[in-house]
């Protein structure tokens, strides 16, 4: 497999011969207002540009859509993407927003959804904790399944949780892609993913290699891919834990 990042969540993946983009943000930088945040409060979203072309993001077979907040499915991608484009989302709610936007492609992931010969497994996830789970609304993840492949964990917007670990005892994925800007709103706490919850989810899958995405490109983040590759070193899974720059790729 190839995994690319591209920015914030939006990821190109290369599995089993088909090509995934997950969480499709395609919006010039500065394009949409700040978040409500602690931090940067008045820098425009996204906070830096796409490191490639869009005719690289949507010459894709299928998009996966984890959920569709502003940072995981934008206006631009809205506008820009094939509306007959085939697109996996996580509920009926979501594929009505979508169905309503005129795409035409959009299957809701199942107990045994298929890409091809490809499983595709939804995955629970807990978009923060206390009282922004009133607000926040569902999220997923998702695991694809090849015989050819390395299973292939995408956790999604998520702290580190029961269903979390559900999903590793249940999967056991040699690859996991966390997200993890410890993204916070005024208020709240964490929305996603610090330096405590990916210790806990190497810690639940030692042998397991982590991809840290969706760092540093919307304003309210609060870790950075610096500080994050401290605390990995200093506890000691830094050779886990991969933390690529926006148009990074590799081949797993």
């Amino acid at each position: 497999m190839k995994i690319k990042q591209i920015r914030n969540a939006t990821l190109l993946i290369e599995y089993a011969g088909k090509k995934f983009l997950t969480d499709p943000v395609l919006a010039k930088k500065g394009t949409f207002p700040p978040y409500p945040s602690p931090v940067r409060p008045n820098e425009y979203n996204p906070i830096v540009e796409l490191p490639v072309g869009i005719d690289e993001l949507i010459n894709v077979d299928a998009i996966i859509a984890t959920h569709l907040h502003s940072d995981h499915f934008d206006d631009a991608a809205k506008e820009q993407l094939p509306k007959n484009i085939k697109v996996y989302v996580q509920d009926e709610n979501d594929k009505k927003e979508l169905s309503d936007l005129n795409f035409t492609n959009i299957e809701v992931i199942e107990e045994n959804t298929t890409c091809s010969d490809i499983k595709i497994i939804k995955t629970s996830g807990q978009h923060g904790t206390g009282e922004v789970l009133d607000v926040i609304g569902n999220v997923c993840g998702v695991i694809l399944q090849h015989p050819s492949e390395k299973t292939l964990y995408i956790v999604g917007d998520t702290v580190w949780c029961d269903e979390v670990k559900l999903a590793i005892d249940e999967h056991s994925p040699e690859i996991i892609i966390t997200n993890n800007g410890c993204n916070t709103l005024l208020n709240y706490n964490p929305l996603i993913m610090g330096t405590d919850d990916i210790y806990e989810v190497h810690k639940a899958a030692p042998n397991s290699l982590i991809i840290a995405s969706h760092m540093e490109a919307v304003n309210h983040y609060t870790l950075s891919r610096k500080d994050l590759r401290k605390f990995t070193i200093e506890n000691g899974f830094s050779s886990k834990v991969l933390i690529p720059d926006d148009g990074q790729e590799y081949t797993l």
